[in-house]
C-alpha cells in the first residue's frame, strides 16, 4: 500500500471532493429551480427553457473567462473551486430575472395576444432588469481590483455572466423563445383568459 501526503495530495483530494459536490449541487439546485418555476408559472415547458438559458449564460461566461485567463493572460486556468461558486451565483441571479420577466409576461398576456403581452412585459421590465444587471456586474467587477487571483477570477466570471444574462438572454433570447413557442410555453394549464394558440 502506498500513501502520498503533502500539499499537492491535499489539493488533489479537495479538488476531487469539489468535483463530486458540483455534480450533486448542480442537480439539486436545478431541480429546485425547476420546481419553483413550475409552481409559479403553472407550466412545465417554460421552466425547462428558462433553466436552459441560465445554463447557457453560465457555460458562456465560463468559456469566455477561460479564454481570457488562459488565452490572453497566459495563466494556467481558473481555480478549481470557482465553477461551483459561480454556478450557484449565476443560476440564482438568472432565475430571479427569469421569474421577474416571465411572471410579468403571464400577467400582460392575459386577455390579449401572447406576442403583444411579451412586448409589453419586456418593455416594462427591461429598464429594471438592465439597471439591476449593470449595478450587479459593476459590483462584482470591483473584485478585479483585488490582489488575490481567486477574487479577480470570480469578479470577471460573475460580471460576464450577469451582463450576458441581462443584455442577451433576458432581453432577446427568452422573449424570442416565448414568442416562438406561443401558448405551448404555458402547457398544460394554458393562459388564463386566452387559451387559443398565438
Amino acid at each position: 500500500r502506498a500513501v502520498m501526503g503533502g500539499a499537492i495530495a491535499e489539493f488533489a483530494d479537495v479538488s476531487d471532493t469539489i468535483n463530486g459536490d458540483f455534480r450533486r449541487v448542480s442537480v439539486i439546485t436545478l431541480a429546485g429551480i425547476l420546481l419553483v418555476l413550475a409552481l409559479l408559472l403553472r407550466s412545465v415547458v417554460a421552466p425547462l427553457y428558462l433553466v436552459l438559458t441560465v445554463l447557457l449564460s453560465y457555460g458562456t461566461s465560463m468559456g469566455l473567462a477561460s479564454w481570457i485567463f488562459q488565452g490572453l493572460l497566459g495563466q494556467p486556468g481558473v481555480n478549481y473551486f470557482i465553477p461551483l461558486m459561480v454556478f450557484v451565483l449565476l443560476v440564482a441571479l438568472g432565475s430571479d430575472y427569469n421569474i421577474f420577466l416571465m411572471s410579468r409576461v403571464r400577467e400582460e398576456s392575459e386577455g390579449r395576444e401572447l406576442r403583444e403581452g411579451i412586448r409589453i412585459a419586456s418593455a416594462r421590465t427591461g429598464a429594471v432588469i438592465t439597471s439591476a444587471g449593470v449595478i450587479l456586474a459593476g459590483t462584482f467587477a470591483a473584485l478585479t481590483m483585488s490582489p488575490l487571483l481567486v477574487l479577480v477570477q470570480v469578479g470577471v466570471i460573475v460580471s460576464l455572466g450577469v451582463l450576458i444574462d441581462t443584455f442577451i438572454v433576458r432581453s432577446l433570447l427568452v422573449p424570442a423563445i416565448a414568442a416562438l413557442l406561443g401558448d405551448l410555453s404555458w402547457w398544460p394549464l394554458g393562459r388564463r383568459g386566452h387559451d387559443s394558440p398565438v
